[in-house]
Parts: C-alpha cells; structure tokens; sequence
C-alpha cells in the first residue's frame, strides 16, 4: 500500500471516530461486570513482579493495535496473516498478559468484556501505575474477526519526519497537540538498536555520518551501547534516567537534545515547528503534558471501534470464537 493509500484509508478511518464517541461509555460494564478495572490492575500489579517493563509494552499494544483499521484488538489475532508477525509489530511484546487477563475476566463475567476494552484498559491503568495520570476509558468496544496485516504500514515508525509523522497524525484526527502529547509515551519503556542506529553510523543515508540533532555526548554513548555490526535487537531506555517512571522527563531530554528517535527528536529540533512551543510547555508542567496525553489516549481509544452487533466478544484473544 502506498503512502498515499495509508493516508486516505486513515482519513476515512478518522471520520467516523465522532460517531463511535457517543456510543462508548466509561459505565459501560457497571451492571455486566463491575469490577473490570480492579481485575484488570490485579493482574497488572501481579505481572509487574516478573516484568518491570510490562506497563510501557502494554500501552505500546493499544497504540499499535488502534492505529490498523482502529481499536478492535486485531493485533491480538494469530494465523498466518496477523498483524502481530509484520515488521512493525516484531518487536512489541505482552500479549500473555493480555491472555491472563481475559482468562481472570472470563471466570469472573463470562462473555463479556471485550479484548479490545482490555487492552484500552490496560494502557490505561499501566500508565497510572507508571506513575501517569488516570483518566475514565470509554467502554463498549468490540473485536473484530479478521486481522489487517496489510494495514501494517501505518503504523508510526522511528525514522520518520515530522513532516510525514505529522500527516499521519492529522489524518487520524489529532493535532500537533496530540502529536506531542502521545509522542510523550516515549518517557518510559526501551526501544531496539535498530530503531535508531541510522541517526549513528548513516543518518541521511551519507555513511559515516551521525544526526546533528543528537547530543554528541549522548551519542557516543549510544554508540557503545548499539555498536556498529553489533546486535541490532539490544534493548536502549528510550529516557535514560527515568524508563520506568511516567513522568515528563521525555521533553526535557528533548530540549537537551537526547531525544532517543529521530520522530521524538523532530518535535523540538525542526526549526519553525510548532510542536517545539509545546515541547517546551509540557517540559515546564507534567500536569499539563498529563492532562493533554490523558484527552489524546481517550481520542485514540475512539478509532473506528466495533459497536454494537459488528464484530464479536471473542473468548480467547488469540483467535475468534
């Protein structure tokens, strides 16, 4: 599919985001399953102990999965055509505690929640458990019954412009408000050598040379950590002081210069940008970056879902019924 092809697809996408808005609701399991937020941060908090970076891999799902063909836990799917074996998915990581989850649901409201309310949860709560806000998820999704391995393409990579990452964002309804703000998601969790060794050793494709947005310092350091022929699935904090805390230390290294991607580093380093005055304001108050990154996850959770009789509460993520 092409870049323009992604783009028009998300586009449509995007528009029925408004009319999905009205038809979720935060109460929506208060009389089918009250307690799905408490079973749901049980398992978390349980996970946690064997897996300290299971928060950022879980809210990395719900992104992955809303930004193909929207929130309907796709991504979750197996076969031979899942969007989980694509490229861009090979590196995301959490899926048995997704599994874990709907298994304590199932024994608790049986056919009930579905798998993509699961992960919209997850993200969310992983976040407050982070050390991030809270905020009230929408409910009422439902999953689909096919996987869009073909709408792999648009997902967000590393090395994009913000010019294209930009376009990408707008044409799924978000401003560069939500860009920034979502883009802050990079303040805890790690990412692969292989996501950012092009800004060391070929930035630009020119061999040998290494982005002049980065800080030298923090390159070299980079540089021992991902060396060149070295093992391009090595795991790199994506903030070196703070990768397991939610907080808005990202847009400080930013304005240092040690942004990890070329993506993050993008919205401060691109001269005339407006996404720079924002940096710059959450890098000033994490109660505004919590507030804005709370109302952007919200709108992103409202991505084209299944409601009503479309799609299916699948019992097993893995599979459809």
């Amino acid at each position: 599919m092409s870049w323009f092809q992604m783009i028009t697809t998300l586009f449509v996408v995007a528009m029925m985001v408004g009319a999905s808005n009205a038809q979720l609701s935060a109460t929506f399991y208060a009389k089918t399953c009250p307690n799905v937020s408490t079973i749901v941060r049980n398992v978390l908090q349980q996970a946690q102990q064997n897996d300290i970076w299971i928060f950022p891999k879980l809210v990395r799902l719900h992104f992955h999965d809303c930004f193909v063909h929207g929130c309907d836990a796709s991504l979750l799917l197996n076969g031979t055509d899942s969007e989980k074996t694509a490229t861009p998915n090979l590196s995301t990581d959490g899926y048995a505690v997704i599994d874990d989850i709907k298994t304590a649901l199932e024994k608790a409201c049986p056919r009930v929640v579905s798998c993509a309310d699961i992960l919209a949860l997850a993200a969310q709560i992983s976040v407050s458990l982070g050390g991030g806000p809270r905020w009230k998820v929408p409910l009422g999704r439902r999953d689909s019954r096919t996987a869009h391995r073909e709408g792999t393409g648009t997902i967000p990579t590393g090395h994009e412009s913000l010019a294209n990452i930009a376009t990408l964002f707008r044409s799924m309804g978000f401003d560069s408000t939500d860009l920034v703000a979502l883009s802050g998601v990079h303040t805890f969790g790690r990412a692969r050598c292989a996501a950012f060794m092009d800004r060391l050793y070929n930035f630009n494709n020119v061999s040998g040379k290494t982005d002049p947005t980065l800080n030298a310092t923090y390159a070299n350091a980079l540089k021992q950590l991902c060396p060149k022929g070295g093992d391009v699935t090595s795991l790199i904090d994506l903030d070196e002081q703070t990768s397991l805390t939610f907080d808005n230390n990202y847009f400080l290294n930013l304005q240092n210069r040690r942004g990890l991607l070329q993506t993050d580093q993008e919205l401060f380093s691109t001269n005339g940008a407006e996404t720079v005055a924002i940096v710059n304001r959450f890098a000033r108050s994490q109660s505004q970056f919590f507030s804005r990154f709370a109302k952007a996850m919200i709108k992103m959770g409202n991505i084209n879902p299944l409601i009503g009789t479309n799609g299916e509460i699948r019992l097993d993520c893995k599979k459809t019924n």
